[in-house]
């Protein structure tokens, strides 16, 4: 019993410092959402400007979050993880992935913090308009949707940018008196890593880097053609894999004739509701099909998913498909704020877009097409763009200790993202996953390497001969499941 009192007290203490600067932390519990199971932590919030520099008035709340260490005396340096999005909550991320962070725990607190404008950070949120979600895009409808959300902004969007949210945090790690901190950044949440390494360098003591995306990379119009390779690469596996080859012969083929016939003329379908179960009619058209391809393509053992898939689709049974659309528009919907989102495209991106480099022959070959690029492009015409610092867009040059991570079939975030940010890195190693889709950190091996990484802060003493023995789902032959 001793022990035990003993262990909560050191828990509250490592887990908050107290009660430190403005940041008073309570007993409380999160989750990765409604219906998932939830773990203690200790949760508080932080008010901060709306505009750091004071020229435009009012506050808003963070949501600060603290998972204490499981050791007694703790390391006094944190692990803060960043999700990615951009739009998505980092308590939410850190939630459902909570189980690859517990190397890091055993010796570290985990400092969680919902960036402005995502999770319960004032959220930006709007409405979701049901043509938006089943993949409509319209140029006038995307115009009509984007006047209608920036009218019902709880807050000015021009100061929920990157450059912004990077001072929320350095103001948290001064509030609980953390003398320095671990980054770890998933996707979108590298850029953030990189950039508050750039802007508070005394502040930081490792980096990792997951899904990486180079500050001098302007996202918009690879996503289609990063996603059309990744695609290829998941099909091609599957025609090399003699059991696969086998259950569904020319299956490259199969996907390009199940392509033109979507373009042609969409399928009416009937898919049961993600959250009531009950069937719906929907349109199931290219675009849908897109948006299904995508996400599939995101995790190993959902592309485990994709060849089964399409073979249905090309013997006229779309189903699969449109119920596999249908969680990913709900998802999708659920977990984003659509506000924060446009704040960062239309600020950090679009702006920087160099329209004569663009491939538009390969944008339209790919089964995404150009809807999506179109789709940015007519949102940052009238969204606002906000704040960004003036080397926001230049490679992050530090001799700080860093650890990039990339699969090799990662639909948006290639290896040679992570080589590019890489560039002025001085004291950098760059992991890759064989057949790894987007974001390593629950893959095999890795959760005890970037354990490893973060308590020498030495990439190159890492041995990451484990990751050649990491699980690939095989590929599923049938709806039973995947093959022996």
């Amino acid at each position: 019993m001793l022990r035990i009192a003993l262990m909560m007290a050191a828990a509250l203490l490592a887990g908050s410092n107290a009660v430190a600067g403005m940041i008073s932390l309570e007993d409380c519990r999160i989750s990765a959402g409604p219906g998932m199971p939830s773990m203690k932590a200790r949760c508080g919030t932080l008010m901060r400007p709306l505009d750091p520099t004071g020229a435009v008035a009012g506050e808003i709340e963070l949501r600060v979050v603290v998972v204490p260490a499981l050791n007694l005396a703790p390391e006094p340096d944190p692990l803060v993880p960043i999700s990615g999005g951009p739009g998505q909550g980092s308590v939410q991320f850190y939630s459902a992935y909570a189980g690859a962070f517990e190397y890091v725990r055993r010796n570290r607190d985990i400092l969680i913090v919902d960036q402005r404008g995502t999770g319960e950070s004032s959220p930006l949120d709007c409405p979701v308009d049901d043509n938006l979600v089943e993949g409509q895009y319209s140029t006038a409808m995307t115009l009509e949707y984007t006047k209608s959300c920036l009218e019902q902004m709880p807050e000015d969007p021009r100061f929920f940018t990157t450059s912004v949210a990077v001072t929320d945090l350095e103001a948290v790690r001064e509030a609980l008196g953390y003398p320095v901190l671990n980054l770890y950044g998933v996707s979108y949440g590298s850029r953030v890593a990189q950039h508050f390494a750039r802007q508070y360098p005394k502040s930081v003591r490792t980096v990792v880097l997951d899904g990486v995306v180079p500050p001098q990379v302007a996202l918009g119009p690879e996503i289609a053609t990063e996603s059309q390779r990744a695609v290829d690469k998941i099909l091609a596996r599957c025609q090399e894999d003699p059991a696969c080859n086998e259950r569904f012969p020319h299956i490259t083929a199969t996907f390009s004739t199940v392509l033109a016939q979507l373009r042609d003329e969409p399928v009416t379908i009937s898919v049961p509701n993600p959250d009531t179960g009950r069937p719906e009619t929907i349109e199931f058209g290219v675009t849908e099909f897109a948006v299904a391809i995508r996400l599939l393509a995101y995790h190993p053992n959902s592309m485990a998913l994709m060849p089964l898939l399409v073979h249905e689709a090309g013997n006229g049974n779309f189903v699969p498909l449109g119920s596999q659309f249908q969680m990913t528009a709900t998802a999708l919907a659920d977990a984003l704020s659509l506000g924060m989102h446009n704040a960062v495209m239309c600020t950090e991106d679009i702006p920087f877009l160099d329209r004569t480099t663009i491939d538009h022959a390969a944008l339209v070959a790919s089964y995404m097409g150009t809807f999506q690029l179109e789709a940015l492009e007519a949102i940052c015409s009238i969204w606002p763009a906000g704040p960004i610092d003036s080397q926001f867009k230049v490679p992050l040059a530090t001799d700080l200790p860093v650890l990039l991570l990339s699969g090799d079939a990662d639909p948006i975030t290639p290896p040679r993202y992570a080589e590019l940010a890489a560039v002025d890195l001085a004291n950098a190693a760059l992991l890759i996953g064989k057949d790894q889709g987007h974001g390593q950190i629950a893959i095999g091996c890795t959760p005890r390497l970037v354990a490893e990484f973060i308590e020498t802060a030495d990439p190159g003493s890492l041995d990451a001969s484990c990751l050649e023995r990491s699980f690939v789902m095989p590929f599923f032959l049938d709806f039973t499941g995947p093959s022996p």
